[in-house]
């Protein structure tokens, strides 16, 4: 394994990126007892205290690393500070940090050994957070679901990797064992999967979301500012005609109603439980590891 997958504690480099909405406690442990990191927004838990009851959850349910992602600039103070307390009481060891500067953050859960990520979608942000002290940096590049950069990851993982001295993350259009081997040859010390576990049975999205992952192709995906404001990669079908961020005239609700994903949606062809699909991705991989000396 990397030095990064060690330093986790996980037994094969990939994460399970937090999603906003969806991801939940169920799908932390299921990765978490798979030999991954699950991870979850702070805020999917929409009071602190139903936050807290899912940190409980998950700790009497697994001994393993988990990860909870905190989005600093999308958060109210208030919350923020009760969020990271409950960070520090719970000694979660995973810490995301999204959305502004992650040094306090940084400083705090550091205390407890947390291992801190930060995501980013250029060179510019991650020298930022890089000096603010974190462990890890994720590029996300162009193709990822949700919020995603304009960088193809073939350019963004090694660019980062050669101005950078923490280890590097892949994200963006990941779904198969082969395309981890690709991301660590490139540089990477793990890989982040978002639009791959929308398609589990653990996720927290509708039935019909999961269908749509399955059915989609790369095609199928739009790169837009018009839904919430900052570009990011949603299902075409699910975007209403004049869709606005404030909700357009269809009155869709942005992520509820109109669905994120990635081009990853090439390679997910049915729905399956997360410890299945970590077994599927662990077989490609050592398939693909097989195969290098031919090529």
């Amino acid at each position: 394994m990397t030095p990064l997958a060690d330093k986790l504690g996980i037994e094969f480099p990939v994460i399970a990126a937090p999603m906003f909405l969806i991801s939940n406690r169920e799908m932390i442990v299921a990765a978490a007892e798979a030999g991954i990191i699950g991870a979850m927004p702070s805020l999917n838990a929409r009071t602190v205290e139903k936050f807290e009851e899912d940190l409980r959850f998950i700790k009497e349910r697994t001994q393993k690393p988990f990860g909870i992602n905190v989005t600093i600039g999308l958060t109210e103070p208030e919350r923020l500070r009760q969020d990271v307390e409950l960070l520090v009481k719970y000694e979660v060891p995973v810490v995301i940090t999204s959305y502004g500067n992650p040094t306090d953050i940084a400083q705090v859960v550091h205390q407890h050994g947390a291992t801190v990520l930060h995501d980013v979608i250029n060179l510019r942000h991650a020298k930022k957070a890089e000096a603010a002290g974190v462990d890890a940096i994720i590029g996300v590049s162009a193709g990822a679901g949700g919020h995603a950069g304009r960088i193809s990851p073939y350019a963004l993982v090694p660019y980062l990797k050669e101005n950078l001295s923490v280890p590097i993350i892949a994200a963006g259009c990941i779904s198969t064992g082969k395309q981890i081997v690709a991301s660590l040859a490139l540089g990477a010390e793990a890989c982040y999967l978002g639009t791959r576990f929308i398609a589990s049975t653990e996720c927290g999205a509708p039935d019909a979301y999961k269908q749509t992952v399955v059915d989609a192709g790369p095609e199928d995906i739009v790169y837009t500012d018009q839904v919430s404001g900052i570009h990011a990669n949603f299902i075409k079908s699910t975007i209403p005609d004049g869709q606005t961020p404030d909700g357009g005239p269809a009155g869709a609700k942005r992520w509820k109603d109109i669905w994120s994903a990635g081009h990853g949606v090439a390679d997910i062809h049915e729905i399956k439980p997360i410890a299945a699909i970590v077994d599927d991705l662990k077989r490609e991989y050592r398939a693909a590891r097989e195969a290098l000396p031919a090529i």
